[in-house]
């Protein structure tokens, strides 16, 4: 009896820990990574303080010197004359057309190492020899560029290289306020009310022939254009990972599982459900949709919005099989190991 006993009570702690292990096959919690909520975008016009210090500096341009314990140097502003020099104290007449602000930190530095153990030194450009504009973001070759004459944004679009393969179909164009208004629709002004933005199509302005969106740029515009907005596909779909939106605003889950190759055999489109970002914080909301329903034509197909992840999870019929070739002719220990190797 006492034999008996005992064997009852190690099938009852096998079966728990079967019973466990395929909890844990069963939630889909459990093997799903969604993305990270994507970083606050920064700003466009910090982005394009940003650039300075890789603007290359020409004939014209007008900066201002800092350099620690070098009074004759600092606070003062020299031009870079004609011939792409700048005439300085101390150090005399010093190339620094064709250099970057960056690069041209670096010669004086090394320069005023005759004089000062350490030198710290910073140049900020005060007039640009041409009133420039800003590219900023996913463009081939983002920067200043110098705005000369009355040029249109695809005329300086083409100056820039384009937009890189993995740039948004969007550009946005912010302008400082005393230049103007932005003559187009939907314009909106920032917090401070010191400029406004808007956001144009890049379809609109490549399809039309002369397109109300190719506004003439002002002094001091800044471009920007972020990466492509994303949704991300998880689970038993043909390819796990992000699907770009383009220009679209969403896309339907029928649309989303033809780009992600469809469902696997193991999938429970029943089950599945979107996690959603939650605005303004790190959570997201979970929906349950009915993949199944949506598929055969019975519910309303399902829009998918920037950054929303479709997860489509595991069905029963694997487990159960998983669970009955463990339970039928399999030693306990080694049908608890293949479980794991599952997982």
């Amino acid at each position: 009896m006492a034999c008996a006993s005992e064997l009852l009570v190690v099938l009852q702690v096998a079966c728990i820990l079967i019973v466990a292990a395929a909890c844990l096959v069963a939630s889909p919690q459990a093997s799903v990574q969604p993305p990270a909520p994507q970083e606050r975008q920064t700003s466009p016009i910090a982005a394009a303080e940003s650039l300075k210090p890789n603007y290359v500096l020409g004939v014209g341009d007008q900066i201002v010197i800092n350099a620690f314990e070098v009074e004759e140097l600092s606070g003062r502003p020299f031009r870079i004359d004609g011939d792409g020099y700048i005439n300085l104290p101390l150090i005399g007449r010093i190339q620094a057309a064709g250099k970057s602000v960056e690069e041209f930190q670096n010669v004086l530095t090394e320069a005023l190492k005759k004089y000062v153990r350490q030198p710290q030194v910073s140049v900020t450009v005060t007039q640009f020899r041409s009133e420039p504009v800003f590219f900023v973001g996913s463009f081939k070759s983002p920067g200043i560029y110098p705005l000369q004459g009355q040029r249109t944004l695809l005329e300086t679009l083409s100056s820039v290289g384009g937009l890189t393969s993995n740039a948004s179909r969007r550009i946005k164009v912010t302008r400082r306020k005393e230049y103007g208004p932005i003559p187009l629709p939907n314009v909106q002004e920032s917090a401070d009310g010191k400029f406004t933005s808007v956001t144009i199509s890049l379809g609109s302005l490549q399809v039309s022939i002369n397109p109300a969106e190719d506004i003439v740029l002002k002094p001091f515009d800044i471009i920007s254009v972020e990466r492509a907005e994303m949704i991300y596909m998880n689970g038993e779909v043909g390819h796990v990972g992000g699907l770009e939106l383009d220009e679209r605003q969403s896309l339907s889950i029928v649309q989303a599982l033809t780009m992600a190759g469809g469902l696997t055999h193991d999938a429970d489109p029943k089950k599945a459900y979107v996690l959603r970002p939650v605005l303004n914080s790190a959570r997201r909301a979970e929906i349950p949709v009915d993949v199944k329903q949506i598929l055969i034509g019975k519910q309303v197909d399902f829009p998918l919005l920037p950054n929303d992840l479709l997860y489509i999870p595991r069905g029963r019929t694997f487990r159960s099989n998983l669970l009955r070739g463990i339970t039928i002719g399999v030693p306990i220990a080694t049908g608890i190991a293949l479980l794991a190797t599952r997982l």
